[in-house]
């Protein structure tokens, strides 16, 4: 009897242990987040017919979205100041000395930009990435709408990092089938470093060639609390897809992995790779980054490529 009244004691003991174990399973992926991405969004209706704009509209607007632990939620959108040191700063500025607000207005998005490690121990007060991503992919929708509903001729050119360029990677693929926040014929081009879902033809590819994928078509599949891979994106850049470049440095393995690495009879070519990312800073060198035989670097390259896009655009008539 005795020794009955212990098994059972185990027994409850354990599966308190095991129901404790998956209430924090439970919670911690709950806290972590779903990635939570806009869906479609029709272009106003009747917008063919608009003649002219109210003259406060500038004639481009310029959507910059920075990487990770490069921005943060309530940073000024024209003058950022949350990283000093952010990557996409070697490109707004430079097009805010260059051209007047009228003409280029340049808008930084701010967002919580963060990505926290899943299996930190304590939790290391980082969001996850699902949150991060779905809050800069919604403030990067809702200032294309606001501005589109303001200024219906205004023209667009998108461009983001790391992080950011997979959000504004993904509103140009949205825009480029039609179901983003503003029509694919208004914008003029989009800019994308070490864009974790660059799968290396959809987009004219700037620089030495890559011959691997981003991270997200490396390890599609992969869900881990507060982290989705989301592979490729299905239809690619549609309409926009001969105005987008993009740039990748041999070896970052944000946007140069090896294709498949999660499949089983991938490892063997997929194992090299690893010693590749070994303390290997390229990611956080792209302002030093040379893409070309006149010795410009990466940031530069989007500077001239965007003040060209700029200087080229149409000047809507004004109200």
């Amino acid at each position: 009897m005795v020794r009955t009244k212990q098994r059972r004691g185990r027994t409850v003991v354990i599966v308190g242990a095991l129901l404790l174990l998956a209430i924090v399973l439970v919670l911690w992926y709950v806290l972590a987040g779903r990635l939570s991405l806009p869906g479609p969004t029709p272009t106003i209706p009747g917008i063919d017919d608009t003649q002219s704009q109210p003259a406060s509209c500038p004639d481009v607007q310029v959507v910059s979205v920075p990487g990770t632990w490069e921005s943060a939620i309530g940073d000024d959108p024209y003058n950022p100041s949350a990283n000093p040191a952010s990557l996409m700063l070697n490109v707004t500025r430079p097009l805010q000395e260059q051209f007047d607000p009228q003409r280029a207005d340049v808008y930084t998005v701010p967002y919580v930009a963060q990505f926290s490690n899943p299996v930190a121990f304590p939790p290391d007060g980082q969001q996850s990435y699902n949150n991060s991503r779905s809050a800069g992919t919604a403030a990067t929708v809702d200032i294309l709408t606001r501005r589109f509903a303001e200024c219906p001729l205004t023209s667009y050119v998108l461009m983001g990092f790391s992080q950011g360029a997979v959000i504004a990677g993904d509103v140009a693929a949205q825009i480029g089938a039609g179901d983003g926040p503003v029509p694919a014929d208004r914008v003029l081009g989009v800019a994308l470093l070490a864009d974790g879902r660059r799968d290396g033809t959809s987009a004219t590819q700037v620089g030495p060639p890559v011959g691997g994928v981003g991270a997200e078509l490396s390890l599609d599949g992969l869900r881990l609390p507060g982290i989705t891979m989301t592979g490729e994106r299905p239809g690619g850049f549609g309409e926009v897809a001969e105005r987008t470049v993009e740039i990748c440095a041999p070896s970052d393995s944000i946007c140069d992995a090896p294709a498949g690495a999660l499949n089983p009879t991938n490892w063997a070519l997929a194992a090299p790779r690893i010693l590749e990312y070994v303390n290997n800073p390229i990611h956080a060198l792209y302002n030093t980054f040379v893409v070309d035989e006149n010795g410009t670097t990466a940031t530069q390259w989007v500077a001239q490529w965007a003040a060209e896009k700029i200087r080229s655009a149409p000047e809507p008539r004004e109200e």
